[in-house]
């Protein structure tokens, strides 16, 4: 079902300008803009210091990232989420809780290149993101070679990519595309909150969900070699 519109969505959006970098696509093509286009940000200017940055892609409603921001004041944090309606949430929530750093890319994931400079990012996270087991769905998957690629630009030297799923058959996948594409697996577990890395883990409203369930929750940390 699509989800509404939400009230005054472009308003709202440009109420949270002071912390979103970009929002939609520079052209229709965006095979064209990947390619063409470029409006890197300085980290200095957009968060006035000079910390380590990490990116969720597929951000969501930001519980993830608003509670990392919360821990970790010393780290600057970029969320992206394509989804207008979704990413709201998120940023009004950011600016309603006074949190200074993260910034939003309303944007597709396969134009991060377009905003984010190459070899910058220190680490990745990849939180639920949608499985689309179809074979035909394959480049789409965040974890294909084809996001891959596009990730191993932005991240450093031994930057890692930390991964959660509650699909067994898209966690298989993701770890052999890792290891096919350049990165070295590890930290791997399939019941994350009955494992040695539970406490570290910060819970998403929908990681709860399916938890409560009985269900495991799997994830990977790949590092890129």
């Amino acid at each position: 079902m699509r989800m509404r519109k939400k009230r005054n969505l472009d308003p709202r959006m440009e109420a949270c300008s002071s912390i979103l970098i970009a929002r939609g696509r520079p052209c229709l093509n965006l095979k064209k803009a990947a390619e063409e286009y470029r409006a890197v940000v300085d980290y200095g200017k957009l968060f006035e210091n000079g910390n380590p940055v990490h990116l969720e892609v597929g951000c969501g409603n930001g519980g993830f990232v608003v509670e990392m921001a919360k821990r970790f004041p010393e780290v600057n944090f970029v969320a992206v989420e394509v989804c207008s309606n979704v990413v709201l949430t998120a940023m009004e929530r950011v600016l309603e809780e006074g949190i200074k750093n993260v910034r939003f890319l309303n944007t597709p994931a396969e134009i991060l290149p377009c905003y984010l400079p190459e070899k910058s990012v220190e680490r990745l996270y990849l939180n639920f993101s949608t499985p689309l087991p179809q074979t035909s769905c394959e480049r789409q998957r965040l974890t294909s070679k084809r996001f891959l690629e596009i990730y191993k630009l932005l991240l450093k030297e031994g930057g890692e990519i930390w991964q959660k799923t509650d699909s067994e058959p898209f966690f298989d996948y993701s770890v052999e595309q890792f290891t096919q594409n350049g990165f070295a697996c590890g930290q791997i577990t399939r019941d994350l909150h009955n494992s040695e890395w539970a406490k570290e883990n910060v819970i998403t409203e929908y990681e709860k969900n399916f938890s409560d369930k009985g269900l495991p929750i799997y994830r990977v940390v790949a590092t890129l070699k």
